[in-house]
């Protein structure tokens, strides 16, 4: 095959397609005012969407982290915990998680925080918390959050066990601690592993983000509802919806693959130089 053929075939057409398509877009979104003012209002729900997102994947991954370190310790009841969260939590979608967390979790972590606070509540030196006091919006991040922890869990096991074994056992020998093995040795690169599937859930997080609109929070795709609802410009509206999803998403999967580009090439340059 003659060089440079691989490049024609992998040019991007989809993405030169996209681009064309997004420009369109962009332009009517510029010339017509119907679409001018949907996306005004569309957009109001970005940062929403982005707050949501940020928050509950950097819970996600920090609380995944922890599950898949459980998963693989020497102690069987840690072992079995993280398994039992795992698989429970994978099983169930997320939006029943949702709903379960908003209308049956909530409530009952009401209760117990006042039947705790019953001595001091009774004393006059606090006040009961009602349900109301715990924002629909908090309800929806640990939603996503406990259940993407499960999915990310899983990513950040899998990488751990791809490392060579060899390179741990030769850690021990240079007498360094689990946790110093852990973090010079087997996260760096796990690192290079996760990269991917975990850039997947973050994009697959933006999207399912979508799932807090229907607790009325003001997200983008509330806001394209809301004012879909009352204008009946239903095709308008989420085509703008879609449009900004996109934006973000395309964006976001683009970023991530030359970040993955790049560290491939810092591998094989270090590998190569070792050489």
């Amino acid at each position: 095959m003659p060089p440079g053929s691989n490049e024609k075939a992998d040019f991007p057409w989809w993405l030169a397609l996209a681009a064309a398509i997004a420009l369109i877009l962009a332009i009517q979104i510029a010339v017509n005012d119907l679409y001018s003012q949907i996306f005004r209002i569309v957009s109001r729900g970005v940062g929403i969407t982005v707050f949501v997102t940020l928050v509950g994947f950097a819970l996600a991954t920090a609380i995944g982290l922890v599950l898949a370190i459980m998963g693989l310790s020497k102690h069987l009841l840690l072992r079995q915990i993280a398994r039992f969260y795992v698989e429970i939590i994978r099983g169930i979608p997320i939006l029943v998680l949702l709903f379960y967390i908003a209308f049956v979790g909530a409530p009952g972590f009401v209760a117990a925080w006042n039947f705790l606070l019953t001595p001091l509540i009774k004393a006059g030196l606090a006040d009961p918390l009602s349900v109301r006091d715990v924002s629909l919006l908090w309800r929806a991040i640990i939603a996503l959050t406990i259940g993407y922890s499960a999915f990310i869990s899983e990513v950040f096991r899998a990488g751990i066990l791809a490392v060579d074994s060899g390179q741990i056992e030769a850690a021990k020998a240079l007498g360094l601690t689990p946790v110093q093995r852990f973090r010079f040795i087997v996260l760096p690169q796990a690192i290079r592993t996760i990269l991917p599937p975990l850039g997947n859930d973050f994009i697959a997080m933006i999207k399912d983000s979508s799932l807090v609109s229907v607790l009325g929070v003001a997200d983008l795709t509330q806001m394209g509802k809301v004012y879909a609802s009352g204008s009946f410009r239903f095709f308008e509206t989420y085509s703008i919806v879609a449009y900004v999803y996109l934006l973000l998403t395309v964006g976001l999967s683009l970023g991530l693959r030359a970040l993955e580009k790049r560290l491939r090439n810092a591998e094989a340059e270090r590998t190569g130089g070792s050489g």
